[in-house]
């Protein structure tokens, strides 16, 4: 998922949901309007409009970084003002691309999924991705996951209950492409997975990592959050105990959003 939000002491159009990614496999509405309307409290509004086509209708148009990003960034230019901008997995690395952009007031990247120069690839990690990476021609494909992959990449710390309800409720398939962009950003030269973490005009950013996430293991985001440290402006990265990848949507949700709501009240 990606986030805009803008301080709502502007009347006027003020923030958005710019996307839902999380490694390659989206989520659906469900938890993330809990988040929404969270987040959407005190000094901040927010709005949604979704993913600019969804899995189904995924044809190329779309589906590569630089162009979900490049789309991201002609709405946020609508605004009349830079918003903050939230995104968890491959929402949290296009929050930083667009974060890179100078586009951002502040910037929450979730469990982000890692960008050239990010080097640690856990062996977790590389479970979770091989879902999709196993089978080249996935390279065009919505990409499914099974329950039991999805227990192991997202819901590997909450109980079996709260997991099938996770994999029911929220769980539909992603595009193959980003996470091949994302494994190869290191040893391809082109790779859409860049980010310009040294660009003055970033904004404070915050990392958040999950102690168990199998996705997003806390090696890759601190080394995302090394890279990140070296901007001028405030970069923060807090460790959520006994938190996994599905973080935004399970019951703990209201913990992610209060996180991002302090370090973002910091600086709007």
């Amino acid at each position: 998922m990606a986030t805009v939000l803008a301080a709502s002491n502007n009347p006027a159009f003020a923030g958005q949901i710019i996307g839902r990614h999380a490694h390659g496999h989206e989520y659906s509405e469900g938890r993330h309007d809990d988040l929404l309307q969270r987040l959407g409290t005190g000094p901040f509004v927010t709005f949604s409009h979704g993913w600019p086509l969804n899995a189904d209708a995924w044809d190329g148009r779309m589906r590569t970084q630089m162009r979900l990003a490049d789309y991201e960034e002609a709405i946020i230019r609508r605004l009349d003002r830079k918003p903050v901008i939230i995104g968890h997995s491959f929402g949290g690395l296009l929050t930083m691309i667009l974060a890179g952009r100078g586009l951002a007031a502040a910037s929450v990247a979730i469990s982000p999924a890692p960008f050239r120069g990010v080097l640690p690839l856990p062996i977790s990690a590389l479970r979770t991705a091989s879902v999709a990476l196993r089978n080249p021609a996935n390279w065009n494909r919505a990409v499914p996951l099974s329950y039991d992959q999805f227990r192991y990449s997202f819901a590997n710390a909450v109980g079996e209950d709260e997991a099938k309800e996770l994999y029911l409720g929220y769980s539909v398939p992603g595009a193959g492409e980003p996470l091949f962009q994302a494994a190869s950003a290191n040893f391809n030269p082109w790779s859409e997975a860049k980010v310009n973490s040294t660009n003055p005009d970033r904004g404070p950013m915050l990392i958040v990592s999950a102690d168990s996430d199998h996705t997003v293991p806390w090696a890759i985001a601190n080394a995302s959050y090394k890279k990140q440290k070296r901007n001028k402006g405030v970069t923060e990265i807090v460790k959520m105990p006994g938190r996994r990848h599905a973080l935004t949507i399970d019951a703990g949700w209201r913990e992610v959003a209060e996180k991002a709501l302090e370090f973002v009240k910091r600086f709007t």
